[in-house]
């Protein structure tokens, strides 16, 4: 990892009272030719400076002011992880305007409602695809006037009124800063701390997604608190991989990577980032408990698929770090003999698997977004990747509480960031205080109203303070339900903990005012997939192997697991595996993968009838929603599985 230059701290006072165009001005200025970003591109990593960074966002800027973006228009963004789309967010923040990012696979609905939502009249997008869906689009939204693509492959002929290409962009800019001396200055000025850095919009699992405004002073506070507690240093190596349009890609990469000046590595494609993980190895990493999921698994299948002999040698060592690490854990210490066999496991099993993975640097290593399961935190402790829980919202810039190295407790975020004010309200819910908290939601006083409170934050989420300050989150406050006996639970806490199992993907816990719970499983088909093969067992698609009676009894066994740390009254008595993955595409989930659960609720109706009139099969049609925005049915005989 680079070492922090001492002649830039300075700036970093983290008073926040700066910008992100003003600190990426510092940067080119005393970085000079230090790399700023890398990107894969036809398997070669190509390098921008900071210096070059600045002078493409200038260019933008004054690209775009060419065009007629003023103070106060938005930016959409839309596409994948790419430099130019960076720059893009970064121009509209220098131009005081709104920095809004979508996430590329967004139905076109979804792209409607945020055009809308602030008659977006400019739009960046990456390539072909993304194109033809905002034109596609004009028709509904008669705002959109200026079209920027960077991927030109495809576009060569398209005639659209406003269609820009980047390059064509970055020319009107650089003709203009040629033209205009002063301009240079005067963009890297005109934002202040309290003007705009990005528009990012809120999950919606209960309607349509808000708009959440963060200023450059709410993501740099951010960004001092966190660094206060040591999520991150000066020069870090990160891969930019998560998804554009969640908060915490913004407050990492464009948030800490230029206030912290990171090398930010982009990958090549999103099918090519545990490649491109590898070849970075990278010192900062923080990944959602799914992906941590999806990395063991793969390191179980390798072994499972491996030689006698490794396959022994990584039971013995990876048991034996997982044991130390729960001594650890409960406050004692392995005895001498199992210190030396780590030390050698580390040689043997540890190292090269941290290697495999891209973890071999890696300092900082982080989970957020929800729970994760024990035996994978543990597993990542026992390796030596010093994994460590983050809490943390889109309306507080993503950072309010996290784990110390020293002081990780599996059932808790662990304490507030400094800067950070914590508090328990009366009805259970956490409220927070900090300069990152954001001001309100987007032209919607009613909400921002419910959400703050004489400057407290109202997070939605239910949880307590631990004597020692460590806080624990339970789940969302507005989905506390009761059973029929009156009995209190959370269903998303019962979710998460299902989906510890690594062959559950999605659930939904039901029982709101019924006598007993229940709940709608989705398989993880990767994992219970190769499951099947290893037992011979033959399948055509999701829907025939989510009805196997060997994988109805894998996820039986799930359930009772959960069911063992479960009071008598909470306890799953029935489930469905159902014969479909729950989608974004189908309104299922949201695109982080939270659930929609009005909407489950409403389209499985019959399969929630049915468990509670006691029957032993359901017959059920389901919505399926194909990439090319075609809708199909699909319909099973699903059996209701009493536990």
């Amino acid at each position: 990892m680079a070492k922090p230059d001492a002649r830039i701290q300075g700036p970093w006072d983290f008073s926040a009272d700066t910008t992100l165009p003003r600190l990426l001005a510092d940067n080119a200025r005393v970085l000079g030719d230090a790399v700023a970003l890398r990107e894969k591109d036809r398997g070669i990593w190509q390098q921008t400076s900071w210096a070059q960074w600045l002078e493409l966002t200038l260019c933008c800027a004054a690209g775009l002011e060419a065009l007629g973006f003023a103070r106060g228009d938005a930016l959409l963004v839309v596409g994948d992880n790419r430099p130019h789309l960076y720059t893009g967010l970064l121009a509209a923040g220098m131009l005081a305007g709104f920095a809004m990012p979508v996430y590329p696979d967004a139905a076109p609905d979804e792209v409607r409602h945020a055009i809308q939502m602030s008659q977006v009249r400019f739009v960046l997008a990456e390539d072909q695809e993304q194109v033809d869906k905002i034109l596609d689009l004009r028709e509904a939204c008669p705002c959109i006037a200026h079209v920027v693509y960077d991927d030109p492959r495809g576009l060569a002929a398209y005639q659209a009124p406003g269609l820009v290409s980047w390059q064509r962009l970055l020319a009107m800019g650089a003709e203009r800063l040629q033209r205009e001396p002063a301009l240079r200055d005067a963009l890297v000025a005109r934002a202040t701390p309290d003007d705009p850095a990005a528009f990012i919009h809120s999950s919606g699992t209960t309607g349509r997604p808000k708009g959440v405004v963060l200023s450059h002073r709410n993501v740099l506070s951010g960004v001092a608190n966190a660094h206060r507690a040591k999520a991150f240093g000066f020069g870090e190596e990160v891969l930019a991989y998560l998804p554009m349009a969640w908060v915490g890609d913004f407050a990492i990469t464009l948030g800490a990577g230029v206030a912290l000046h990171f090398t930010i590595n982009i990958p090549e494609r999103p099918e090519t980032v545990l490649h491109n993980l590898r070849e970075i190895a990278p010192t900062f990493y923080l990944a959602a408990p799914r992906s941590w999921d999806n990395l063991l698994t793969m390191v179980q299948v390798r072994m499972e698929d491996s030689t006698r002999l490794k396959k022994a040698l990584y039971d013995h060592f990876m048991q034996l770090a997982i044991t130390c690490e729960r001594l650890l854990l409960d406050g004692r210490q392995p005895s001498a003999w199992q210190r030396l066999q780590r030390r050698i496991g580390e040689w043997l099993v540890y190292g090269p698997i941290k290697d495999q993975l891209g973890l071999t640097r890696l300092s900082h290593a982080f989970t957020g977004g929800e729970a994760i399961g024990e035996d994978t935190f543990v597993f990542y402790r026992a390796l030596g990747v010093q994994l460590r829980q983050l809490y943390g919202q889109t309306e507080s810039s993503a950072f309010n509480a996290m784990q110390e190295p020293s002081e990780v407790q599996l059932h808790t975020v662990g304490k507030p960031l400094p800067g950070v004010a914590v508090r328990i309200g009366d009805s259970g819910e956490i409220l927070v205080r900090s300069g990152s908290v954001f001001q309100g939601y987007h032209r919607n006083e009613e909400a921002t109203k419910a959400a703050l409170e004489d400057g407290w934050l109202h997070t939605g989420d239910a949880g307590y303070l631990e004597p020692d300050g460590h806080l624990v989150v339970l789940g969302r406050l507005s989905e506390v339900v009761h059973t029929a006996q009156g009995e209190r639970y959370i269903p998303n806490y019962i979710e998460n903990r299902l989906k510890f199992s690594p062959y559950v993907k999605d659930v939904a816990v039901l029982g709101k005012g019924r006598e007993r719970l229940s709940a709608i499983v989705c398989i993880d088909k990767e994992p219970v997939g190769h499951w099947a093969e290893l037992r011979g067992l033959s399948y055509m698609s999701y829907a025939d192997l989510s009805q196997k009676a060997e994988v109805i009894e894998l996820i039986q066994a799930a359930v009772q697991r959960v069911n063992a740390t479960l009071p008598e009254g909470l306890k799953l008595r029935h489930f469905v595996s159902l014969h479909k993955e729950f989608d974004a595409d189908d309104g299922e989930i949201t695109r982080t993968r939270k659930l929609r659960r009005n909407v489950v609720e409403e389209r499985y109706a019959p399969i929630i009838e049915a468990i509670y009139a006691g029957r032993p099969e359901v017959a059920m049609k389901a919505q399926i929603v194909y990439e090319t925005g075609e809708i199909g049915v699909t319909e099973r005989t699903l059996r209701i599985v009493g536990v």
